[in-house]
């Protein structure tokens, strides 16, 4: 076993055979060429890591270098342009008053400065609220974008509920990327956003002789927004290969896993990670339908495995937070220890198989794990 892999222990491990022929709709073309438009638009980089082939017992591996988009430290870019690009252009055919609006939003870190940078850069304001657990530095990050940030004392689940009752007010407008019932057009716009992010994968791989498509790709997973939109992705394309889709989360917050297994969206109590991001306790809305049709299994892992995948992508020359690195751990996990080869069985992987390792998000999104 390598000295990267994990600990041996049971592996919770809820796999879902008729995922690759679940289908559903393909998102909104124009979605890429909005983003193509911006300025400091291009593709983030699709990095090929042989020695992670080697290691995982796969033909190639690919990671999605999301440590520069749109020039923040992560992939949330992709989402929250458009969701505020789609939120004021609605507001002005409504011929609602004109003059700003405040952008409300709660986050982990990434997505609130997002929103934050959309907001500075179109002459909006911002409010992000914050739960426990976010370090300084990511606050005075949002900070910096000239939002004014709430520090909630409580999960993120509870920073959510008070951004959306601080968005009731008006020329307000919640921009959240987690959806329930009632609250699901602006998530589903965020979900659109991260389109461009699969399609540039496609591009990429075919540069790489890959026309096919990859064998699998794993998935950090927090709400399950970024999730959705890889599964629809996949699961929409009317040619190539359905690849394996593997969501990965901590064991502080595994909310997803816990919903697979019981074959209903559940909320759980999540703890302290340093995989700030995907700290979340419940699925989104919208998201779980996709979740529960289109993925093939879901693991969840300890910090320590994350730290050392972002260590072992950091020697490679990949800059990956904690969150971004889990993608990595969480197959180091299913491809390792007792019932490996079941698993990769499930997957459908063999010795030529192509991976896709989505990094959501560089080093410099997370300092305080890095």
């Amino acid at each position: 076993m390598s000295d990267n892999a994990s600990s041996p222990r049971t592996l919770p491990w809820p796999a879902r055979p008729g995922a690759r022929t679940w289908r559903c709709d393909p998102a909104p073309a124009e979605v890429r060429d909005f983003h193509t438009a911006l300025p400091g638009h291009s593709p983030t980089p699709l990095t090929e890591l042989p020695p992670l082939a080697a290691e995982l017992v796969v033909g190639r591996v690919f990671v999605k270098d999301e440590s520069r988009r749109l020039g923040l430290p992560a992939f949330k870019a992709l989402g929250a342009s458009w969701a505020v690009h789609r939120t004021l252009a609605e507001r002005a055919a409504s011929r609602k008053e004109p003059g700003p609006v405040t952008l409300v939003t709660a986050t982990d870190g990434n997505h609130g400065r997002a929103v934050a940078r959309m907001a500075r850069l179109l002459g909006q304001h911002a409010h992000v609220f914050v739960p426990q657990g976010v370090h300084p530095q990511a606050v005075a990050a949002i900070v910096a974008e000239r939002a004014k940030v709430t520090e909630v004392p409580g999960p993120y689940d509870e920073a959510v509920r008070l951004a959306a009752e601080e968005a009731a007010g008006p020329d307000a407008v919640l921009v959240q990327d987690t959806a329930w019932p009632g609250y699901e057009q602006i998530p589903g716009w965020i979900v659109e956003g991260y389109s461009t992010l699969c399609a540039e994968i496609d591009e990429q791989l075919a540069a790489q002789g890959v026309v096919e498509g990859p064998d699998l790709v794993a998935i950090p997973v927090g709400v399950g927004s970024l999730a959705q939109a890889v599964v629809t992705h996949y699961r929409s394309r009317p040619s190539g290969r359905a690849p394996a889709l593997l969501s990965v989360e901590p064991e502080a917050a595994a909310c997803v896993l816990e919903s697979l297994t019981l074959g209903e969206p559940v909320s759980v109590t999540t703890g302290d990670t340093i995989m700030a991001g995907l700290n979340c306790g419940t699925p989104s809305s919208i998201a779980w339908p996709y979740l529960y049709g289109g993925l093939d299994a879901a693991v969840a892992i300890p910090d320590a495995d994350s730290a050392r995948a972002a260590a072992h992508l950091a020697v490679l020359g990949v800059s990956s937070g904690p969150c971004g690195a889990a993608a990595l751990a969480g197959l180091r996990a299913v491809l390792t220890g007792v019932g490996a080869e079941e698993r990769r069985t499930a997957l459908g992987l063999g010795p030529d198989s192509v991976a896709v390792l989505l990094s959501t998000e560089g080093t410099a999104a997370n300092p305080s794990a890095c």
